[in-house]
């Protein structure tokens, strides 16, 4: 629009000048002419700067959509819960177009509201306004028929039903809906320029583009909650396998043991029969404390409501306090992986950590998350008696434990590394390529 201006401008101002110059000419005007042809030229130049302005502006507006475009979506990829994503785009949303409130709504299949994320709203008075809105009045046109809004008064539009109590005053409007391609409908809200002036055609159409910011960022949310929720499933199903063949492996020693205490103490061996309970009492205290970690690591499981580093957090607590060990955890920032990556990398944590409850007899141990050179480096190390890798015995560090682990650091392109000597502890470390 403002190109077009100046381009009218540039072609009236030039023919404005010829035709000042031809009229000095034909009728002689002298000095009054050149004062016609100066005038001219002043309000030429005078509209040409007021244009060039215009674009100026246009182009730092555009600029600062773009920068605000850009940082929305590098904030939102390191988002994983839906109502954090939504959080982020309307507060970018309400900044750039200079709105005071703002909202945007998630509507799932069957018509109602899944999420109402506000901004410029303090909690305390989005918890006086009470339950969020579920589409009836002027948010039902947004909501329900998909149409656009930019209202200068909204107790004026035919819809209106009027705000709850404790609700901010509001009167402008300007309301786009949100399309994904995940099965919500989203639609997004700002009331009230900070300025007092109206919407403008501009702000509606910065409003659409981030509509469809809004539209990505709630698919990727919904597929990274999906491809999290079956990691997670399909994690407790092995977990569960593990447990079974665990406990079978268990209930079939206890019988041999049973059996072999009663032929003892059939024939008068009861030493012999003695040490066969011992040995059946050791074995039962060990299938608990292996029930009661697989407990802990069903309940600590990635999910989209907790961070990679939260998950880590309450892990090692609860493996310190059943266990009784001495744990320090060590996190560099904030870490962000795939879900599937994600959750390998907390089972390895749990599968060594149990390794060192069930045989390194330690007294510490020390878990340490850091990022270093494009690479995400997790440690696991303890104090306790170490072992041979090349003589792996019964009572040494299982096999079947670390080949598990050396599996899950292959399947998200890590690799494992075991540092370990009889007497000097042992340190399980895993490097995994990360952007």
């Amino acid at each position: 629009m403002e190109l077009k201006r100046l381009r009218w401008i540039i072609a009236t101002g030039l023919l404005a000048i010829v035709a000042a110059a031809e009229i000095m000419r034909r009728f002689n005007l002298g000095a009054m002419g050149e004062v016609l042809v100066v005038l001219v030229f002043i309000a030429f130049g005078v509209a040409l700067m007021q244009a060039i302005t215009g674009i100026n502006n246009q182009l730092k507006r555009q600029n600062r959509e773009l920068l605000a475009l850009h940082t929305a979506s590098i904030d939102i990829s390191s988002l994983r819960s839906l109502d954090a994503v939504l959080k982020t785009v309307i507060d970018q949303a309400r900044s750039l177009v200079g709105a005071k409130y703002g909202a945007l709504s998630v509507v799932g299949d069957d018509g109602r509201i899944n999420s109402f994320v506000t901004s410029g709203i303090s909690q305390e008075a989005r918890a006086a306004i009470g339950a969020p809105p579920v589409g009836h009045g002027v948010l039902g046109v947004v909501l329900r028929e998909g149409q656009r809004l930019r209202l200068g008064d909204i107790s004026k539009h035919p819809r209106s039903a009027g705000f709850p109590a404790n609700h901010p005053e509001m009167k402008t409007l300007l309301a786009v809906p949100v399309t994904c391609k995940s099965p919500f409908v989203g639609n997004l809200y700002l009331a009230e320029k900070e300025t007092g002036e109206m919407f403008t055609d501009d702000d509606e159409q910065t409003l659409e583009r981030f509509a469809v910011q809004a539209a990505i960022a709630i698919d990727n949310a919904h597929l990274h909650q999906q491809v999290a929720n079956l990691a997670v499933a399909q994690e407790r199903l092995r977990i569960a396998h593990e447990m079974h063949d665990g406990l079978a492996q268990v209930l079939g020693y206890v019988n041999t043991k049973v059996q072999a205490a009663n032929a003892y103490l059939s024939r008068g061996k009861n030493e012999d029969a003695s040490v066969q309970l011992q040995e059946l009492a050791v074995a039962a205290r060990n299938a608990y404390g292996d029930v009661r970690e697989s407990i802990v690591d069903l309940r600590t499981l990635p999910n989209p409501q907790q961070s990679f580093s939260e998950v880590i957090k309450d892990y090692v607590e609860r493996w310190k306090e059943q266990t009784g060990i001495s744990a320090e955890l060590t996190i560099d920032g904030n870490i962000v992986v795939d879900p599937g990556a994600e959750l390998q990398l907390v089972r390895i944590v749990q599968e060594s950590l149990a390794n060192v409850r069930k045989h390194a007899r330690a007294t510490a141990a020390r878990v340490d998350v850091r990022r270093r050179d494009g690479q995400l480096i997790v440690t696991i190390a303890d104090d306790g008696v170490g072992f041979n890798p090349g003589r792996t015995g019964k009572s040494d560090f299982p096999r079947f434990g670390l080949s598990t682990m050396q599996e899950r650091a292959a399947t998200i392109g890590a690799t494992l590394y075991i540092d370990t000597a009889p007497g000097s502890g042992t340190t399980v470390r895993l490097e995994l390529p990360i952007s």
